[in-house]
């Protein structure tokens, strides 16, 4: 079953008629449109009969008062629609719960289960490494051999690594002076709400936030380690 959480305080970011009233206020606006009528009504009553106003100088005021009108459709048109987005994009999010995704991550939490994952080279390297830092600082180099550009999968087991079991900060190392990323592959245990978007809470990874998903689907096992 999937699971959604919601850490936002009061009420939902996500209903679109409050986000809308947030964002323009219908109540000022429409207090406004009145404002402007009764002003201009009144300028056609108290006009000098022997100088009446130019009716272009009306036109002009009715044309910017619907310029203003618009504007405020417009803000209120785009408002809608961001918060569509963030609806679908929370709705996908939860739709991920069970299911094995990549992301970009420079963190990792090694269990009894092992963690896989991938590293894109854009170039050849003589000696790939990861360096995995222990919360005391102390770090493990974990070669990788040399390796042509591409796709380079590996396979972190705390058992075989001869590691304890935690958190540890992950790194690539690379002597063609590249500096590529690893992208950790687990599945998601549930998504959290919050107001910068979903977040995830990923096995082996910890939470990562929507955007830093890169793969949907399962990673192939690499046998390298």
């Amino acid at each position: 079953m999937s699971s959604v959480y919601n850490d936002t305080q009061g009420s939902t970011a996500y209903g679109v008629d409050e986000t809308v009233k947030k964002a323009v206020n219908v109540s000022d606006a429409a207090q406004m449109e009145n404002n402007f009528i009764t002003l201009m009504v009144a300028q056609i009553k108290n006009q000098d009969p022997t100088d009446p106003v130019d009716s272009s100088e009306f036109l002009n005021q009715f044309s910017a008062m619907s310029q203003v009108k618009s504007l405020e459709n417009m803000a209120s048109m785009t408002q809608s629609n961001l918060v569509l987005l963030d609806n679908l994009q929370t709705l996908t999010a939860a739709g991920l719960v069970g299911q094995e995704v990549n992301v970009t991550s420079d963190a990792v939490e090694l269990a009894d289960e092992p963690v896989r994952g991938v590293i894109n080279l854009e170039h050849a390297a003589g000696a790939l490494s990861l360096v995995l830092t222990d919360s005391r600082g102390v770090s493990h180099e974990i070669s990788l051999g040399s390796q042509e550009p591409g796709k380079v999968r590996f396979e972190l087991d705390a058992g075989q690594l001869g590691l304890t079991p935690g958190a540890y900060k992950l790194a690539v190392k690379s002597d063609s002076g590249e500096y590529p990323s690893a992208e950790l592959a687990g599945k998601v245990k549930q998504v959290r709400v919050s107001t910068e978007g979903p977040v995830l809470e990923i096995a082996g990874i910890g939470s990562v936030p929507f955007y830093n998903i890169t793969e949907f689907g399962p990673t192939p096992v690499a046998g390298l380690l």
